[in-house]
C-alpha cells in the first residue's frame, strides 16, 4: 500500500563518482556526524505515514458499515495527491521564506496543519462515519477531509525528500531512502495494524484482556494531532536548515516546469509513460478487491490487519537482496520474469475468497490454518510485488539525468502510482454493475432484482432474500488478468527495447530546443 509510493530522489548521488577525498571524510566520520539527522529523518517519515495509514483503516471501517462499492471507489479518490503531486512539487521547490529555511518553510506549515486537521477531525468523525447513529457515513465528506490530509502529507513528503539532498552529508545521502522506506512502513502500520487492532473490542478482549476496545478513531485522531503539533515545534525551533549547494539550487517556477514539459516530449518517455499507466491493470481486482471482499464475507478486520506484522520484515529486507539482480544494465528483467506469476496469483486470491466461507466455523470464527494460508499467499505475493517495484526503481535511477534529477524521480513516480491508482478505482467502481443478484422468497414477485440498495430493502421488507448468481469480483479478476496477459505481448517487447536504450538517450539535454 504505502509502497506504491516509494522515492529514489538520492539517484543524483548515487551517480556521483566516489572521490579520494570523499573516501577519506568516509572512513573518518562514517555515520556518527549524520546520526541525529538520520534519526530526525526517520521520525518525519514515520509521521508522513500516520495519516496514510489511518486512510488505510478506513475502507475497512466503511465496509462493516455496509456501504457499496461505488462508494468505496469515491474514497480510493483520497488517496491521489501522492499520485498527483508532480503538479505542485515545483512550487514546493521553488517558492520560499529564506528566514525559514527552503524546505522548512513548506515542512512546519504542512505538519502544523495536518495535525490541527487530525484535532478538528477527532471531534466530528464518528457523525461522518455514522457510528452510534442511524444515517449512513458521509462519504463524499469522509473523502474530502482525507484527500486534505494526503495532500499535506504529500507536500511534506516533498519538502523532506528535497531537504534530505541538504541535511545529510553527500557519502550518507543513500540512507536517505532507507529512512523512507523504513518510515513510512512504520507510519503506516500504526496507522492502520496497531489503530485496528487496538481499536477492535474483540482482539483487545481476547488478546489483551481489557473489558473493551483500547482506542477510538477519535482518540486515535487527537493523539496524533497533538503529536504533530509537539514535533513540528521542536523541529522549527531546534533543527538548523543549511543552505542548499549550487549544485541543488532550483531552477526557478517556470525553469522547473519547462524542465517538465521538454522531459515529457522526448519519445522515450512518452512509452514509458505508457507503460507505467497501463502495466499494473491485471492486479486491479486483487489489489483492490480481495481485502474488502474478505471483510464483507466476515473475516475480522483486525485480523487482516494484523496479518501484515509478518510482511514488514519482508517489505524492509527483501528489496535489499533483490537489489542484487537488479543492479546491471537490465535491472527491469526481475520485473519481466515475476509478471506472469503475479496476474496469476490474481486467480489466487479469487479462489481464497471463494473458499473462504468454507472454513468459517459454526461460531463464525476461522481456524488458524486459515489465516496460514492468507499469510503465506501475501508473502509469496509480497516476493513478486517486491521484485517489481525494485526493478522499476532501478531502472529509474539508471535513466534518470542528474542534471535534474528530482524533477525526473518525481514525474516517474508520479506516472508510477497513477498506473496502480485509475485502475484499482475502476475496480471498485464498475464491479457492483457485473455483480448479478436476485430477490428469492418474496411475497410480491415484482421484486425480482436486488441490484441497487432500495431495491435491497424492498426485497428484505418483502420477506425475500437477496442471492447473488454472479459476482462481479470473480469476473473482474477473470477479465483483468486475461488482458494482463495479453498486455504482455505488447509490454514486455517495448521494455526490453526501452531497456537496451543508452542512458544518453534519457538525458534531458538531448532535446533541448
Amino acid at each position: 500500500m504505502a509502497a506504491t509510493r516509494r522515492k529514489t530522489r538520492d539517484s543524483e548521488a548515487a551517480h556521483q563518482p566516489l572521490l579520494p577525498e570523499m573516501d577519506e571524510e568516509r572512513s573518518r566520520g562514517g555515520l556518527s556526524k549524520d546520526r541525529s539527522s538520520i534519526l530526525l529523518l526517520l521520525l518525519l517519515y514515520v509521521l508522513q505515514g500516520i495519516p496514510l495509514g489511518l486512510a488505510g483503516s478506513i475502507p475497512m471501517i466503511l465496509q462493516n458499515r455496509h456501504v457499496s462499492y461505488k462508494e468505496q471507489a469515491t474514497f480510493s479518490l483520497s488517496f491521489w495527491p501522492f499520485s498527483i503531486k508532480l503538479l505542485w512539487a515545483p512550487l514546493v521547490d521553488s517558492l520560499f521564506l529564506e528566514q525559514m529555511g527552503r524546505r522548512k518553510s513548506w515542512l512546519v506549515p504542512s505538519q502544523y496543519l495536518i495535525g490541527g486537521f487530525m484535532l478538528l477531525l477527532s471531534s466530528y468523525i464518528n457523525d461522518l462515519l455514522g457510528e452510534d447513529t442511524a444515517h449512513a457515513p458521509n462519504v463524499t465528506l469522509i473523502t474530502c477531509v482525507f484527500f486534505a490530509l494526503n495532500f499535506l502529507a504529500a507536500t511534506q513528503d516533498i519538502a523532506v525528500d528535497g531537504w534530505a539532498l541538504t541535511m545529510l552529508s553527500r557519502q550518507n545521502v543513500g540512507w536517505a531512502s532507507t529512512c523512507n522506506s523504513v518510515g513510512q512502513t512504520a507510519g503506516y502500520f500504526l496507522g492502520y495494524v496497531v489503530f485496528l487492532a487496538l481499536e477492535s473490542e474483540d482482539f483487545c478482549v481476547n488478546y489483551l484482556g481489557s473489558s473493551g476496545s483500547l482506542v477510538t478513531l477519535s482518540g486515535f485522531l487527537y493523539f496524533w494531532g497533538i503529536v504533530f503539533v509537539l514535533t513540528t515545534t521542536v523541529v522549527w525551533l531546534l533543527k538548523h536548515e543549511e543552505p542548499a549547494p549550487k549544485e541543488e539550487q532550483s531552477e526557478g517556477l517556470v525553469g522547473t516546469y519547462s524542465v517538465l514539459v521538454r522531459i515529457l516530449k522526448m519519445d522515450t518517455m512518452k512509452q514509458l509513460i505508457m507503460l507505467l499507466l497501463t502495466c499494473k491493470i491485471g492486479f486491479a481486482a486483487a489489489d483492490s478487491l480481495t481485502g474488502l471482499k474478505l471483510t464483507e464475507i466476515g473475516v475480522p478486520k483486525d485480523r487482516l490487519a494484523l496479518l501484515s506484522i509478518p510482511l514488514i520484515p519482508v517489505q524492509i529486507l527483501l528489496p535489499l537482496y533483490i537489489s542484487r539482480y537488479t543492479a546491471g544494465p537490465r535491472p527491469l528483467t526481475p520485473f519481466i520474469t515475476v509478471y506472469p506469476l503475479r496476474l496469476v496469483f490474481g486467480l489466487v486470491f479469487a479462489g481464497i475468497v471463494w473458499a473462504t466461507p468454507l472454513f468459517k466455523l459454526s461460531d463464525g470464527s476461522f481456524p488458524l490454518i486459515y489465516y496460514g494460508l492468507i499469510v503465506v499467499t501475501y508473502l509469496i505475493h509480497q516476493v513478486f510485488l517486491n521484485c517489481m517495484f525494485v526493478g522499476v526503481m532501478a531502472f529509474f535511477a539508471r535513466i534518470s539525468d542528474v542534471s535534474v534529477g528530482g524533477t525526473y524521480m518525481t514525474l516517474l513516480n508520479t506516472f508510477t502510482n497513477l498506473g496502480g491508482n485509475w485502475p484499482s478505482w475502476m475496480a471498485l467502481r464498475y464491479v457492483s454493475e457485473l455483480t448479478w443478484t436476485n430477490c428469492l422468497g418474496a411475497a410480491n414477485p415484482t421484486l425480482s432484482t436486488c441490484t441497487t440498495d432500495q431495491e435491497k430493502q424492498l426485497c428484505e421488507e418483502g420477506g425475500g432474500s437477496c442471492t447473488v448468481w454472479v459476482d462481479g469480483y470473480y469476473v473482474e479478476s477473470v477479465v483483468l488478468v486475461i488482458i494482463g496477459f495479453l498486455w504482455m505481448r505488447w509490454g514486455f517487447q517495448t521494455i526490453r527495447k526501452l531497456q537496451d536504450l543508452p542512458v544518453s538517450a534519457w538525458a534531458v539535454s538531448q532535446h533541448r530546443k
